[in-house]
C-alpha cells in the first residue's frame, strides 16, 4: 500500500504552465486562414428589427460576410431561446445579438460592425425591478431538485402569537460574474464535423447542444476545453458568442475565432440577479424559532426562465415546526439572468442570517447562541436525517478561534469616537449534488495509468484532485497517474457547476479505477496486452436510487469590521471560515476555492453592484472601471479551516462540494458586523460609503 494521495496538499499540475503563460485557453488557439468575428448589438430594449443594412460594412476591405437574420443559417430550436442567434427580429433586451460581420482580422470586424445599419420598430420597455411592479407569477419549479414553493404549519397563526417576532426586506443588486478569461469561441467545419474550442464548464453538454442546434449527430461535434480561465456559472450554459463562431465558420467556410468584448459580458454572458427579499420570524422568548417565512421576488428575461431560488436554503437551515418559502418572478426587457457562484444560497443567505441576527439582537441572545438553539439534526424540509451535519462544531469552533468572546469589550473600547469596530456571525450551507457522468482508466502494463473525462477545469485544480482519488483507488503513487479532461472526446461528464465536479467526476474515476483493478485480477496474472488494458465506468444507474439523507455542506463566517462613522468607510481587517465539507481531497485547492469565495463574499458585501438604465435599458456598470470588485488591498487576514469529517452518502471518497460555500454567508456575516459596531443595520447590498452615510445619525462621530 502507498501513503494516501487524497489529504495531500499537492501543488496544481498545470500550475507552473498557468503562472509561466503556457497554458493555451480558447484566446490563444490560432489556425491557418484564421477569420474572426465581431457582432453587432442591439441598440433598442425591445421592439424587432425592420431592415438591416450591410452595403457599407461588406464595401471594407478585408470583410468576408455580414450574418443577420435575413441570410443566416436556420437553427433547430432549444430549450434556450438566447441560442437562437438571429433567428427572430423581436429583440428582448439591449444589446442582443442582431447581426455579425466575420472579417480577416479582428479590429477589421469590430470596425465593420460599426458600419451596419439596424432599423428598428421600437417598442415601450421595463427593466426595472420593483416590487409594487405588476407581472409577478410564481417561479416555475426547479426541476428534480425541488419546489419552487413548500409550506409547514400554519405560519400566520404562529408569528401572530409569537412572543418575538421580526419582519424585515433585504434587496440585492445584479452581480457579474466577471472572470478573468472572457468568452470566446473558434469553430470550424470539417466533413460536415463540427470542432469547436470554446470557454465552456462543461464540453459533453456543450456537444450536445451544438449537435441539436445544428441538426447533426453528437458524434460529429467535439468541444475543447483545456483551460478555462474562471466561470462563477457564466460558462454553465452555452451563450450565444458559440453559436455565432460555428454559423459564421459554416458560411465563409473557413475557422472563426469570436470574443465578447469586457462591455459585451454584462448583457450577453449572464448575471445575477437583484432579488427582493422579506423575511418574518417568530420566535419564544428564549430564541428558538416558531415560525420562519422567506419571500423572495426576482427579475427574469423573455427569452429565458432562469430563476435564482433564494429562499430554498431556508428550508433546511433551521428548525420551526411553523415554516413557508415562496419565490416570484416577473419578465422584463433585460438579459438573461443566469447561474452564479452559490445560486439561490448566496444572496438568499445574506438575507436569512441578518434576519436571525436580528432576532439575536430582539432575544438578547449571543448571535453564534441563536444558531444552536435552533440546529436541528433531520432536515425541516425532508424529515430526513442529514448524512452529515457539524454547524455546531463549525460555530463553536469559529468562535473560539475568533475570539468572540472579546467583541463585547473591542465594540465598547472603540465605541466613543468616528472609528467603530464590531464582529459578525452568520452561517453557510451549500447542497450537495452529484451528476452521472463516465470515465476510463487506461493501464499501459508498466506501471502507469491514464484518466479520461470530459470534465472542466475552470480553476479549481480538478486534474490534481482527480489524480489523487485515482492513485487511491488503484493504490498506486500519484505520480504514476496521468489525468486527461477537457475534451468532449474523452466519456461524458457532468458540468463544473452546483460544487458537484469532484463528487460527479470523482465517483466515475473511483467506478473505473475499481473495473480495471477487477479486470487486472480476473487476468490472473496475465501481461497488460500490448494496446494496455482499459476500463469505463458510468454512475448513471447508482445515481437512480433515492437518497435516505439530506446531503448539505455546512459552515459559520466571522467576520470584524472597523467602520468610519464621518467617512462612511467600512474596512474588513479579519475573516474567518470554518467549513464542513466532508474529506478534503486536497487542502491547497480546497483552501483557495474557500478563500477565494469570501473574497467573493466579501466583494459582495462592499463593492459590488450592477446598475441598470432605466431609461435605454442597458447596464450602466458595463465595465471593470464602473463595476468595482475587491482587490488586494481590500482583502483582509482570512483564515478559511475544515473540520474532521467524512461523509460517504455523498460520495465513495467521503468528500462534499467544496467551490461555492465560501461565498455563502460571508456578506451576512459582514453586515451584521457593522451592526454590532454602529447599532447600524443596513439591509440593502452593498454597505458602501452612501449606505453607511445614509443610515447614520447626523453629527454621529464627528
Amino acid at each position: 500500500m502507498t501513503p494516501d494521495s487524497v489529504g495531500a496538499g499537492l501543488p496544481r499540475r498545470e500550475g507552473r504552465e498557468k503562472v509561466t503563460g503556457r497554458a493555451r485557453y480558447t484566446g490563444d488557439v490560432t489556425l491557418p486562414h484564421l477569420a474572426y468575428a465581431a457582432v453587432v448589438p442591439a441598440g433598442v430594449a425591445h421592439g424587432r428589427v425592420t431592415a438591416v443594412h450591410p452595403e457599407e460594412a461588406l464595401a471594407r476591405s478585408g470583410v468576408l460576410a455580414v450574418l443577420h437574420g435575413g441570410n443566416c443559417p436556420r437553427l433547430n430550436r432549444t430549450g434556450n431561446a438566447d441560442l437562437a442567434v438571429f433567428q427572430s427580429p423581436s429583440v428582448g433586451y439591449r444589446g442582443q445579438f442582431v447581426a455579425a460581420v466575420v472579417a480577416e482580422t479582428p479590429q477589421i470586424a469590430h470596425e465593420a460592425a460599426r458600419m451596419v445599419g439596424i432599423d428598428y420598430a421600437a417598442d415601450p420597455h421595463r427593466v426595472g425591478l420593483d416590487i409594487a411592479c405588476d407581472g409577478f407569477r410564481p417561479a416555475p419549479d426547479h426541476g428534480a431538485f425541488f419546489p419552487t414553493d413548500c409550506s409547514h404549519g400554519d405560519v400566520e397563526s404562529a408569528l401572530a402569537d409569537a412572543p418575538v417576532r421580526i419582519e424585515a426586506t433585504y434587496t440585492t443588486p445584479p452581480y457579474h460574474h466577471h472572470a478573468l478569461e472572457p468568452h470566446g469561441t473558434v469553430a470550424y467545419w470539417h466533413g460536415g464535423a463540427l470542432t469547436v474550442y470554446d470557454t465552456t464548464q462543461g464540453p459533453s453538454g456543450t456537444r450536445d447542444i451544438l449537435a441539436h442546434l445544428f441538426g447533426i449527430d453528437p458524434d460529429r461535434v467535439r468541444v475543447i476545453a483545456r483551460h478555462v480561465g474562471g466561470g462563477f456559472g457564466s460558462k454553465a450554459a452555452p451563450r450565444a458568442q458559440l453559436v455565432v463562431a460555428a454559423m459564421a465558420a459554416l458560411v465563409v467556410g473557413r475557422p472563426v475565432k469570436t470574443a465578447f468584448t469586457r462591455e459585451q459580458l454584462s448583457a450577453v454572458a449572464g448575471y445575477r440577479t437583484p432579488t427582493i427579499q422579506r423575511i418574518r420570524l417568530g420566535a419564544e422568548d428564549d430564541g428558538r424559532l416558531l415560525a420562519v417565512s422567506h419571500v423572495s421576488f426576482e427579475q427574469a428575461s423573455l427569452t429565458s426562465d432562469h430563476c435564482e431560488y433564494p429562499a430554498a436554503p431556508t428550508r433546511t437551515m433551521y428548525a420551526a415546526p411553523n415554516r413557508e418559502t415562496r419565490h416570484w418572478r416577473v419578465r422584463l426587457h433585460v438579459p438573461s439572468p443566469t447561474w452564479m457562484r452559490a445560486p439561490g444560497e448566496c444572496p438568499g443567505m445574506f438575507a436569512l442570517e441578518s434576519a436571525m441576527d436580528e432576532l439575536a439582537f430582539a432575544c438578547s441572545l449571543d448571535p453564534v447562541e441563536l444558531r444552536l438553539r435552533n440546529d436541528t439534526a433531520n432536515d425541516p424540509h425532508s424529515g430526513r436525517p442529514f448524512s452529515t451535519r457539524n454547524l455546531a462544531t463549525c460555530l463553536r469552533l469559529g468562535a473560539q478561534r475568533f475570539g468572540w468572546d472579546e467583541r463585547d469589550r473591542l465594540r465598547a473600547a472603540y465605541g466613543r469616537g468616528r472609528l467603530r469596530m464590531g464582529m459578525g456571525v452568520a452561517a453557510s450551507t451549500i447542497p450537495q449534488y452529484r451528476f452521472p457522468s463516465r470515465a476510463a482508466v487506461r493501464t499501459d502494463g508498466h506501471g502507469h495509468y491514464t484518466v479520461r473525462i470530459a470534465a472542466a477545469d475552470i480553476g479549481t485544480g480538478a486534474r490534481t484532485a482527480l489524480a489523487q482519488i485515482a492513485a487511491d483507488s488503484l493504490r498506486v503513487d500519484v505520480d504514476r497517474v496521468t489525468v486527461e479532461i477537457g475534451d468532449s472526446a474523452y466519456p461524458s461528464a457532468s458540468w463544473a457547476g452546483r460544487s458537484s465536479g469532484t463528487t460527479s467526476w470523482g465517483t466515475a474515476v473511483v467506478r473505473a479505477c475499481e473495473a480495471l483493478r477487477t479486470a487486472i485480477r480476473r487476468s490472473g496474472g496475465r501481461p497488460v496486452p500490448d494496446g494496455g488494458l482499459e476500463a469505463t465506468a458510468d454512475t448513471l444507474e447508482e445515481l437512480s436510487v433515492p437518497r435516505a439523507h439530506s446531503q448539505h455542506a455546512f459552515g459559520a463566517q466571522f467576520a470584524r469590521v472597523t467602520v468610519d462613522t464621518s467617512t462612511g468607510e467600512i474596512r474588513v481587517p479579519r475573516m474567518l471560515g470554518v467549513f464542513a465539507v466532508g474529506r478534503v481531497i486536497n487542502p491547497l485547492t480546497v483552501r483557495s476555492q474557500l478563500v477565494g469565495g469570501m473574497v467573493m463574499g466579501l466583494s459582495m458585501a462592499l463593492c459590488e453592484e450592477g446598475v441598470i438604465d432605466r431609461t435605454y435599458g442597458h447596464f450602466q456598470s458595463r465595465d471593470l472601471s464602473a463595476y468595482h470588485v475587491a482587490t488586494f488591498a481590500d482583502a483582509p487576514e482570512i483564515e478559511a479551516l475544515c473540520i474532521d469529517e467524512e461523509d460517504f452518502h455523498t460520495s465513495p471518497m467521503g468528500a462534499k462540494g467544496v467551490g461555492e460555500i465560501g461565498i455563502v454567508g460571508t456578506a451576512a456575516a459582514i453586515a451584521n458586523a457593522v451592526h454590532h459596531a454602529t447599532g447600524l443595520r443596513i439591509r440593502d447590498l452593498p454597505l458602501g460609503v452612501r449606505r453607511v452615510r445614509e443610515a447614520v445619525v447626523p453629527g454621529d462621530g464627528t
